[in-house]
């Protein structure tokens, strides 16, 4: 070839990159860990493609697996992305040193207390801690105040928790932040000997919606889910708000954070804002398979669930709720793992 010929080739090459935007940046491909509801993801990665053009994989499992996997991977992780359902989980890769800084402008579409204190992780979603009852076999007067009562003699038998379930951890991390070990080893141990164990909270909410059991700590979103299968007739539960503050109506924050070995960080930058864009939220509010609040102000979540403003969390915030390091020996110490 001539080399005025090559020149004409590689004009058009450039022109026709220009053009479709074939740029090495547009070809990357992300990797995301997802702990996340796996309907809602494959929705969101779906659009994310169509509206951006890059494209995304998706590996699936339980947060804490994922988070104990990308730690041992460390620099040499595949994983561009991190998302979860916890804070504790993104809380423990920040002290690892695992994560890269947030773009401010991302951020700054949430509120700055759903986020990293260091702005190395950027809250997604939220859903609330709850109790699920059956007024067949409990009157909503009898419920408790706190959910430290479910500890007493009084409830032998008519509570159900799932405790190697992940979204029961940041739960008794919030009692070991505001309460104390002690306090919190005593209400483990009394669950142990009240409660019915089940795998998960699908579990719990399942046994407590059939009357097998009066009441089922869950986060909220997993009675919503089981309303929308069973619909008005055979739902035979209700959802209960702890208030005052108590630590029973925890707020549990799913975020997402980019990790410093991926070599793609101009990308996953624009996959974490696409997921607090206002057209990503108002997907998820309304794909009546998540059923948690997005966190972007401005978008209401599905009906079903509580007005956000009208819940009434503990006073903690996700620092203080920490990293779930230390409940897996605690639930241990009390025979529930």
């Amino acid at each position: 070839m001539s080399s005025s010929l090559k020149v004409r080739v590689g004009v058009i090459a450039l022109a026709m990159a220009a053009l479709f935007g074939a740029t090495a940046a547009d070809a990357a491909t992300l990797t995301v860990y997802s702990a996340q509801h796996e309907q809602t993801v494959d929705s969101l990665v779906k659009d994310f493609e169509s509206q951006s053009g890059i494209s995304v994989r998706v590996r699936t499992d339980e947060g804490p697996a994922l988070a104990a996997q990308i730690i041992a991977e460390g620099a040499k992780s595949p994983a561009d992305i991190y998302f979860t359902e916890n804070s504790p989980e993104l809380m423990l890769l920040e002290e690892k040193g695992l994560l890269s800084k947030v773009d401010p402008a991302t951020l700054a579409a949430v509120p700055a207390r759903y986020n990293s204190p260091q702005g190395e992780w950027l809250g997604v979603l939220a859903r609330e801690d709850v109790l699920a009852y059956n007024p067949a076999l409990i009157q909503a007067g009898e419920l408790p105040a706190s959910l430290l009562d479910l500890a007493n003699p009084t409830w032998k038998g008519k509570i159900a928790i799932a405790p190697s379930d992940a979204d029961f951890l940041p739960l008794v991390s919030a009692v070991l932040a505001l309460k104390g070990h002690d306090v919190t080893l005593a209400w483990l141990k009394g669950l142990k000997t009240n409660a019915q164990i089940f795998d998960d909270d699908e579990g719990v909410v399942a046994a407590v919606n059939r009357r097998a059991v009066a009441v089922g700590v869950i986060n909220s979103y997993y009675w919503a889910r089981l309303h929308a299968e069973l619909g008005d007739k055979g739902t035979h539960s209700v959802v209960y708000h702890f208030g005052g503050g108590d630590v029973g109506g925890l707020i549990n924050v799913s975020g997402a954070a980019i990790l410093k070995s991926s070599g793609h960080n101009a990308e996953a930058q624009k996959f974490l804002a696409y997921l607090v864009s206002d057209r990503a939220q108002h997907l998820i509010a309304a794909n009546k398979v998540t059923f948690e609040y997005p966190l972007r102000p401005g978008v209401a979540p599905d009906p079903i669930i509580k007005p956000f403003e009208q819940l009434s969390p503990p006073a903690i915030d996700m620092q203080q709720l920490g990293d779930d390091s230390a409940v897996v020996p605690l639930l241990r110490q009390a025979g529930l793992l």
